[in-house]
C-alpha cells in the first residue's frame, strides 16, 4: 500500500513538473514543438560547427547536405527568442557564413 503512495506522490510530482515546463514554454512566446525542434537543431548545430572547421573544402554531395541542415537549424532558431540563443551566437554565425560561402560557390559555378 505505502509502495502505492509513493508512486502516485511520484506521477503527481512529475505530472506538475511538465504543466510547469510548458506553461514557461508557453509564457516565452513558443509553441512546445517548436521548442523541441529547437533543441534538436541546437544538437545539429554543433555537430555542423564541428563538420564546417573539420572540412575547409565540402564535395557537391557534402554541400547539399551541409545545406540541408543548415536551413533545418535556421528554421528551428527563427522560431524562438533570441535570448534562448545567445550562448550559441557565435557556431549560428559561422553556420550561416559557411552556409552563405557554399550557396555562392554553388550559384557561381551554375
Amino acid at each position: 500500500m505505502e509502495f502505492l503512495a509513493v508512486v502516485f506522490i511520484l506521477l503527481m510530482v512529475i505530472l506538475f513538473l511538465t504543466v510547469l515546463a510548458v506553461a514557461q514554454i508557453k509564457m516565452a512566446g513558443m509553441n512546445v514543438k517548436d521548442f523541441f525542434s529547437f533543441i534538436q537543431a541546437n544538437d545539429i548545430l554543433d555537430k555542423l560547427y564541428a563538420f564546417s572547421l573539420k572540412y575547409e573544402k565540402l564535395s557537391p554531395q557534402q554541400q547539399v547536405i551541409f545545406l540541408q541542415e543548415a536551413d533545418k537549424i535556421f528554421s528551428a532558431f527563427d522560431k524562438v527568442p533570441d535570448a534562448l540563443w545567445e550562448e550559441e551566437y557565435q557556431k549560428y554565425m559561422e553556420i550561416l557564413n559557411k552556409y552563405q560561402e557554399i550557396k555562392m560557390t554553388r550559384w557561381e559555378s551554375r
